[in-house]
């Protein structure tokens, strides 16, 4: 069974999609990714491919309401798996920059597929790496979210980002770019079109922000250029916690753009942010009760220090 259920305290969508909890925890030699990409035609080896458990359904079935204080609405949209490699080994930071701007464009085309889809306001892209974010399947890969709508909290940065275009007259994530840099304590990494940095509000240790220098709304802006160095800057930061940690660092990439409601967002940012859920080599940063409860977060950590570990790390020799 799958369905939106709407949360009239919280003011949010809960998405109830009970078959995915037969989803299987898979060896190597079971790895059905492995099988997609050996398919997939001529010399590509970055794919998209149906989520076989999605959470979101172009055919979702028809719900009822009986009562305006359980409100439910069919789970409609789309769920895709985005395979990086053949390689089953192969990470991110594992891939050659021609095949991170392979991975990138086909970002661009899904964005822009699904976002032209009738009721569809949220194209999510991310990525869950590692065990311990809570992945069934080792095989490198991606994941897209097409949602019905935007979802709360990004709703809530639109607005925030719009009344700072009112106040201020300018970008509110430019804003953030140019006081970053101006300070530069917090940066981990930087080229031409992109800079990474551990937030001044970093709600996680070892949080990272990727944001194009330029005004972009989605990474259906970048040229030739600004793809590649996005590759460069994917590639550099997730090697940069490798080496730092001495492991493969479990984490969560997820990339922020524009919705797709039809609406324009002339005041949005496109960016990327990284989290892992480390808070140090040995210990893991519980979100328990103050952070699922009321939404705030507590770092253990100064931003200050955790930027000027990682920035101190090579990410190539």
């Amino acid at each position: 069974m799958e369905e939106l259920r709407w949360n009239p305290i919280r003011q949010e969508w809960v998405i109830v999609a009970t078959h995915r909890q037969t989803r299987p925890l898979l060896s190597r030699k079971q790895c059905p990714f492995c099988e997609e990409v050996e398919g997939a035609p001529g010399e590509l080896e970055v794919i998209s491919i149906p989520n076989l458990f999605p959470s979101l359904l172009e055919n979702s079935r028809s719900v009822s309401n009986e009562s305006p204080l359980f409100v439910k609405c069919p789970a409609y949209g789309k769920c895709e798996v985005v395979i990086y490699s053949k390689d089953h080994d192969k990470g991110l930071k594992d891939q050659s920059t021609d095949s991170l701007i392979e991975l990138i464009n086909l970002w661009i085309d899904r964005y822009e597929e699904l976002g032209s889809k009738p009721g569809i306001k949220y194209v999510f892209i991310f990525e869950n790496k590692g065990r311990l974010i809570g992945v069934t399947l080792d095989h490198p890969h991606g994941q897209i979210y097409a949602f019905p709508f935007v979802p709360e909290a990004l709703q809530r940065e639109v607005e925030s980002s719009k009344k700072w275009m009112e106040k201020h007259g300018r970008c509110l994530f430019c804003s953030i770019i140019e006081g970053e840099k101006e300070k530069s304590e917090r940066i981990i990494f930087e080229n031409e079109r992109f800079v990474g940095f551990v937030p001044f509000f970093a709600s996680l240790p070892y949080e990272v922000h990727l944001y194009p220098k330029s005004h972009l709304g989605s990474i259906t802006q970048l040229d030739d250029h600004g793809k590649k160095d996005l590759a460069e800057s994917i590639k550099a930061i997730i090697t940069k916690y490798d080496r730092f940690f001495g492991f493969e660092l479990p984490y969560m990439m997820m990339l922020f753009q524009s919705p797709t409601d039809g609406k324009d967002y002339p005041f949005y940012h496109f960016r990327i942010e990284f989290r892992p859920l480390h808070r140090s080599k040995e210990k893991i940063k519980y979100l328990a009760s103050v952070e699922s409860g009321t939404g705030v977060f507590i770092n253990d950590t100064l931003p200050e220090e955790k930027a000027r570990e990682l920035k101190k790390t090579k990410w190539k020799e």
